[in-house]
């Protein structure tokens, strides 16, 4: 059974930090493309960051380099994303998702993942 529960959403100013959590069932985490992706009111969905689990390879979006961070936490089967210095243009509904293997970790296309949790919601204000 696919199950992905993203949680630690919140409303903060800009400048300061959150931590999102993503707890998926084992068949799912284990040695798969675990991704991070958001989006904006009005606008497409983009990746964040992504990591293989059964490697640590890390990727990330040019617009999060230096202030997000993609972690791992193989005994729950979770994925964090630690927010930091955080900007009015990260609001968005952040979303975890799964996919098969390594490959989909490359140029993170929502595409290439097949299991989505239901999103927590990051508003940043000035």
């Amino acid at each position: 059974q696919v199950r992905l529960a993203e949680s630690g959403g919140d409303s903060v100013q800009a400048g300061g930090s959150l931590r999102l959590s993503c707890v998926a069932s084992a068949s799912t985490y284990r040695d798969n493309c675990m991704g991070w992706f958001r989006q904006p009111p009005g606008k497409e969905r983009e990746g964040v960051a992504a990591m293989y689990t059964g490697g640590g390879s890390i990727f990330y979006a040019d617009t999060v380099k230096g202030r997000f961070t993609i972690s791992q936490d193989n005994a729950k089967n979770t994925v964090y994303l630690q927010m930091s210095s955080l900007k009015p243009e990260d609001t968005a509904t952040y979303y975890c998702a799964a996919g098969r293997f390594w490959s989909p970790c490359l140029g993170l296309a929502p595409v290439l993942f097949g299991s989505w949790g239901q999103g927590t919601q990051v508003t940043v204000s000035s």
